[in-house]
């Protein structure tokens, strides 16, 4: 079953200006979803989407090197995202804290499951 890309969209624009998510931060709250399937379907964003992709990073909160890596960072600069000295996100002060009530609402996610997966998020 192929995944519906517009479902990671939608959760990846929950993701606000000056917080950071990782692949799997995302495919966590999506059931059966991976985070190669969470990258593959930011890979397969229309030109001139507005869904924050940039917003989304690896699990050690490393840009993925490619060639839009520079405007990824260039990007987060500009939203208030500070790095490390080894060149990661700060993941004390701009990880995601999840998505908001109105997506559970709008999705039908069972919210204490949902709660009890970020409380794991590391």
């Amino acid at each position: 079953m192929a995944l519906d890309n517009e479902v990671v969209y939608r959760l990846v624009e929950e993701v606000p200006a000056g917080e950071v998510a990782s692949y799997g931060m995302i495919a966590s709250l999506l059931p059966g979803v991976t985070a190669r399937m969470v990258g593959r379907a930011l890979g397969q964003l229309p030109n001139g989407a507005t869904t924050p992709w940039h917003r989304i990073v690896n699990a050690t909160g490393a840009i993925a090197p490619r060639p839009s890596a520079a405007g990824q960072r260039k990007l987060l600069l500009a939203e208030g995202i500070n790095f490390r000295k080894n060149g990661f996100v700060d993941w004390s002060r701009h990880r995601w804290r999840g998505p908001s009530p109105r997506w559970f609402d709008d999705t039908g996610a069972d919210y204490e499951t949902m709660m009890e997966t970020i409380a794991g998020w590391r």
